[in-house]
């Protein structure tokens, strides 16, 4: 069975990592998205709430599961007895970023990392982006699926 996982802070899930989860489960037998708990992180979304938006998201896709963890994500890996990481690229700064990471988790372990590309209607969309639409007022639900609702 070919699992990967998918990790991030999902705060929140965007369309363009909804577009990589979908793309990703044509490709492995499971997608496990991994939401990391950091607590040095302000988050704009409570971690039970990033949860559902996702779960929500993908309820009828049984490939999908939702999980939370802490630490490396090569332990998550292991622990999951998940050969992959799959990583969306939006753009060159993204793909450097991401292949430090991913030579490092190969160094420390052999699990490899997969990258999609995002598709170009989603590739300028981020969460941060997302999330600065949401303080200053705007209309996010272009940019997010329609499980993300903000609470007034």
């Amino acid at each position: 069975m070919k699992k990967a996982v998918f990790p991030g802070s999902f705060d929140p899930i965007t369309l363009g990592h909804y577009d990589i989860i979908k793309r990703g489960v044509s490709l492995f037998d499971e997608v496990i998205v991994a939401i990391g708990i950091n607590a040095d992180k302000k988050y704009m979304f409570t971690l039970e709430d990033r949860k559902k938006f996702i779960e929500d998201a993908f309820k009828d896709e049984p490939k999908v599961r939702v999980i939370t963890y802490e630490g490396l994500t090569i332990n998550l890996c292991k622990k999951e007895e998940a050969q992959f990481i799959l990583r969306g690229l939006r753009n060159p700064a993204d793909f450097e970023f991401e292949k430090a990471i991913a030579h490092t988790n190969r160094k420390l372990s052999q699990i490899e990392t997969v990258f999609l590309l995002t598709a170009s209607k989603t590739s300028y969309i981020s969460s941060t982006i997302v999330r600065d639409v949401i303080r200053n007022g705007g209309d996010y639900t272009v940019l997010v699926p329609d499980t993300v609702v903000v609470k007034k």
